[in-house]
């Protein structure tokens, strides 16, 4: 049996009437559009979300984990359009193998970007070595399962001081793996989507 419990059926059915457009945080200056995707693999035995760990070479952010994704571009149609171009630079994942289901709520970051997650299913088969990771931005591609991401006891919350601010913000702990800030937020808003109350 699967370990999560979900389905492409499911995925779309939580995810309808999403996203919320959240109320932007005080800031001095306007927030700058982002986009990413949320890239799903329907294993066998559950799925699995596909994340990547940025090269330790960026000016921003350097060593996290996240999300394929990034800022809007002036040529993109939609935020989907963004999530999408963005995975085809930066792992080399065709749009035309990812099956969009659904967003999750915009999330908002500590260094000005409005990000809007978009969940998508990437279609089988698929292996991570068929990936071309843009060794520029991606140090690395690997998968954590989606069972995982679910379980409310792997959401640890903490608290730290950036810029003069007291923030709290979720880390999840996957193997040597750190997952925290704004991809831990979007995580923990799709496990809470798949754990609503039909």
């Amino acid at each position: 049996s699967r370990g999560d419990g979900v389905t492409r059926a499911r995925l779309a059915a939580r995810l309808a009437g999403r996203p919320r457009r959240l109320a932007a945080p005080a800031a001095e200056e306007p927030a700058r559009d982002a986009a990413v995707l949320v890239p799903l693999i329907d294993r066998a035995d559950g799925m699995t979300v596909l994340l990547t760990r940025r090269s330790e070479r960026l000016d921003s952010h350097p060593g996290q984990i996240a999300f394929p994704g990034g800022r809007v571009d002036p040529g993109d149609r939609d935020a989907v359009d963004t999530a999408l171009r963005e995975t085809e630079e930066e792992v080399g994942l065709a749009r035309a193998r990812i099956d969009v289901v659904g967003r999750l709520d915009d999330c908002w970051t500590g260094t000005g970007f409005r990000i809007a997650p978009v969940v998508g299913v990437v279609s089988e088969p698929f292996s991570l070595g068929e990936l071309t990771l843009d060794d520029i931005e991606v140090a690395e591609a690997f998968e954590t399962p989606l069972a995982f991401v679910m379980d409310p006891a792997n959401h640890i919350r903490r608290t730290a001081v950036a810029r003069g601010m007291r923030r709290r913000f979720y880390v999840l702990p996957w193997r040597d793996r750190y997952i925290w800030g704004a991809t831990a937020h979007m995580l923990v808003d799709l496990s809470l989507a798949l754990r609503e109350p039909a």
